[in-house]
């Protein structure tokens, strides 16, 4: 999910991150009471905010879950979970679920069965954040397909009311691959949210934002060329120039990719080429005047970090899938790596440390993976959120707070599970 307008950033793809205690620092909180139904609590109103992923604009960022548990075995997607922030961090009572059935939009007469969280941004500028989401649409296999994506508009109470289709105009697409692969971004400059996809051929559809409640862009030409075939989020300003840029890889997976700069034509300019890679991740790492990148070596074995501008480097890690965000409030990005273990490195003025790594170990069994960084509770530092999957009914989502010493808390501030959602 899109974490846009801090100093770090990441981009990291889907997998599911095995985890287990190893590492010289280790933060183990004590036996968590098993996760129970949590009463449902009215979502805070708001009025507005600048807050990422703050979708009724309260000022607190709040957590989108992509995948929850459900009733039983073998049911149907349960759907999207959201739980809203405050100033004590994630509350699981102020909850809502997004379900394609009630608040999908229907393509030729048929409601999607799948909605899948894509990316974050406030795309119309009204100051709540809204969701992209990718759908199934009927489709025979003949010609162009249409187009998957959704958009769930915030609002004072949160992702209320049906979703809208999203737009692509005719000129901004090539060839007849689904236009899918969304990333939110400013990458013209003008302080409006725009949004990138995938099109055929390695190119990119450019649409321009801010967008209307009907989901139309306010202007999209014809697609831009791109080194590779799948934009990446979040964007970020790598080299700090005013216009966001992102991520482009050469495939799905492992595989080379690039970073594509904005300007104020979108983003048409190759930028620094990244090595092969499972993840990558960027992030204020050390003292400089852009960004770094880290990349998620194949096998999982080591990874590897390259300061697009000057030298390159390696860190022992077992973990491949990154994420990056500053846990110490000290302005410099700290970068968890995840795998068989779950490791955050040290942001120094130097680089990334490898002498106070900080192994992360919820009490929780099963197999974990990060579901969220962002500071949840508003203290300037952010905080880790792990959920651990113990089957198709049960499962535990832990919230460490970000800390100045440590980098995270010993325990977790918040412990529930995404059963709860089942009674909202």
């Amino acid at each position: 999910m899109r974490r846009h307008g801090g100093v770090v950033c990441t981009a990291a793809l889907c997998a599911s991150l095995l985890l287990a205690a190893c590492g010289p620092t280790q933060h183990t909180g004590s036996a968590a009471p098993s996760p129970t139904q949590v009463a449902q609590l009215p979502v805070p109103r708001g009025k507005g905010s600048k807050v990422p992923d703050d979708f009724n604009g309260d000022g607190h960022r709040d957590l989108v879950l992509g995948d929850l548990v459900k009733a039983q075995a073998h049911a149907d997607d349960a759907g999207i979970g959201i739980v809203y922030g405050s100033a004590r961090g994630l509350v699981p009572g102020a909850r809502q679920l997004i379900a394609p059935g009630k608040q999908g939009a229907a393509t030729d007469g048929q409601l999607p069965a799948v909605f899948d969280p894509e990316t974050t941004c406030d795309l119309d500028q009204d100051g709540f954040t809204d969701l992209l989401v990718s759908t199934d649409p009927p489709y025979d296999g003949q010609g162009r397909p249409p187009v998957p994506l959704q958009i769930l508009f915030g609002s004072p109470t949160g992702l209320t009311g049906k979703a809208v289709h999203l737009t692509v105009p005719p000129a901004a697409r090539d060839g007849n691959d689904w236009p899918d692969q969304p990333v939110c971004g400013d990458f013209d400059g003008d302080g409006a949210e725009d949004l990138v996809l995938h099109a055929t051929g390695g190119q990119l559809s450019y649409l321009r934002g801010p967008f209307t409640r009907k989901g139309a862009p306010r202007a999209a030409g014809a697609p831009v060329a791109s080194p590779g075939e799948v934009p990446t989020g979040p964007a970020a300003d790598v080299n700090r120039d005013g216009y966001d840029d992102l991520v482009v890889r050469t495939t799905e997976g492992t595989g080379t990719s690039a970073v594509v700069l904005g300007g104020p034509q979108g983003p048409t300019r190759t930028g620094a080429a990244l090595p092969s890679g499972i993840d990558v991740a960027l992030g204020a790492f050390g003292k400089g005047k852009a960004l770094d990148a880290a990349v998620g070596a194949m096998g999982g074995t080591s990874l590897r970090y390259d300061l697009p501008a000057a030298t390159k480097g390696s860190l022992d890690s077992a973990g491949s899938m990154l994420d990056a965000a500053d846990f110490d409030g000290d302005g410099l990005g700290e970068l968890v790596s995840s795998g068989s273990r779950l490791r955050l490195f040290h942001g120094r003025t130097t680089g990334l440390s490898t002498k106070d790594v900080v192994t992360v170990e919820p009490d929780a069994v099963g197999t974990s993976r990060v579901v969220g960084v962002g500071d949840y509770d508003g203290d300037g530092r952010a905080d880790l959120a792990v959920r651990t999957y113990r089957g198709e009914t049960k499962d535990t989502v832990t919230v460490y707070p970000g800390a100045k010493k440590g980098l995270v808390a010993a325990e977790p501030a918040v412990t529930f599970s995404t059963s709860a959602f089942l009674t909202s």
